[in-house]
């Protein structure tokens, strides 16, 4: 990863950085969709720097819209209205440049959760607060027509979520592309509410009174059992990588699902957690066969997983507290 002289530029319009001062960008971890620096300037306190890659860095070839870091940006500004404490702060952004910037949230005080969850630290009483955090973004934006406007375009949910998960795993895994294809299809066509898009481990940070949402970029107007699902199967392919911490990972998941089930306001609980729990058997199959496979599973996890998710998929598959409790990584 380069900072580039396109990066310092965009700083010193933004007026982050007076032309002539210094500034240290450190690379962070930027995951596989885009470059991250950490920015120390004289006189004040570090800031993150967001820029989005057209080519995403995984093993398929795998093209995204840059303009998700707008969509990202939006998403932030939309959910610090309803509670500040649930993101970082948005310090600037530069839409020709695809890049943001953010306060520095110090990880010391703000791990992230997916290292947390690596080292034994697994608190299900802080999945029970995040599922309820969820609800209540799902909630503050259903129904709201200027999130419909605002979020209504599906091509970067399309391109990051739908077809690389649903379609390329269809492809793939033929016993099941019908069943696939129908679940992406329901997805694609429903409208109801903000949907962050990316609700994994990686992309929460424990903070001091809760968790802090990050990496929205593939935000939408859309379904937000999706939200749900998908944190949910991170939290079960986690049983399977990390055994020894399965029960306290089983109840997280537990906590989290119902506790997001328990903010559901704006329709029926049943029907979101019936949706929910096929959207959690595709993604099983998608993170062993789509274009985003877990990078931690080895190939006896890889099989297992697979599996288990073709039968969800084949039977009735069964609603997302329902395949929690029944979910056996063994």
């Amino acid at each position: 990863m380069i900072a580039d002289a396109a990066t310092l530029a965009a700083l010193r319009r933004l007026g982050l950085v007076a032309e002539g001062a210094p500034v240290a960008l450190t690379a962070l971890s930027g995951g596989v969709s885009c470059d991250v620096w950490r920015a120390d300037i004289p006189g004040r306190p570090p800031l993150v720097v967001k820029r989005a890659l057209p080519q995403l860095r995984v093993a398929a070839e795998w093209l995204a819209p840059v303009s998700r870091a707008e969509n990202e940006v939006a998403w932030l500004r939309r959910v610090a209205l309803i509670d500040p404490a649930l993101v970082p702060v948005v310090v600037a952004h530069s839409p020709a440049d695809h890049l943001f910037v953010l306060d520095w949230l110090d990880p010391a005080r703000h791990p992230v959760w997916r290292d947390a969850l690596v080292a034994g630290r697994v608190d299900p009483a802080f999945a029970a607060g995040l599922g309820a955090a969820l609800a209540r973004i799902h909630a503050d934006t259903a129904g709201e027509a200027g999130v419909a406007r605002d979020f209504g375009d599906p091509a970067l949910f399309d391109a990051l979520r739908i077809a690389p998960f649903f379609r390329t795993t269809a492809d793939r895994v033929p016993e099941v592309a019908a069943r696939l294809h129908a679940i992406a299809d329901a997805l694609a066509q429903r409208r109801i509410a903000l949907v962050h898009g990316d609700v994994s481990p990686k992309n929460i940070l424990v903070g001091p009174t809760g968790g802090v949402f990050l990496d929205a970029e593939c935000a939408v107007y859309g379904d937000p059992a999706f939200d749900l699902a998908f944190c949910t199967t991170h939290l079960l392919l986690k049983q399977v990588w990390l055994p020894q911490h399965r029960a306290a990972l089983a109840q997280s998941a537990h906590q989290f699902a119902t506790h997001y089930l328990a903010g559901v306001r704006w329709e029926e609980a049943g029907p979101l957690a019936d949706r929910a729990g096929a959207l959690v058997a595709a993604l099983l199959l998608a993170r062993v066969e789509g274009k985003s496979p877990a990078p931690y599973l080895d190939d006896a996890a890889r099989a297992l997983v697979r599996a288990r998710a073709v039968a969800l998929l084949t039977g009735e598959t069964p609603d997302v507290t329902d395949l929690i409790a029944r979910w056996e990584p063994r």
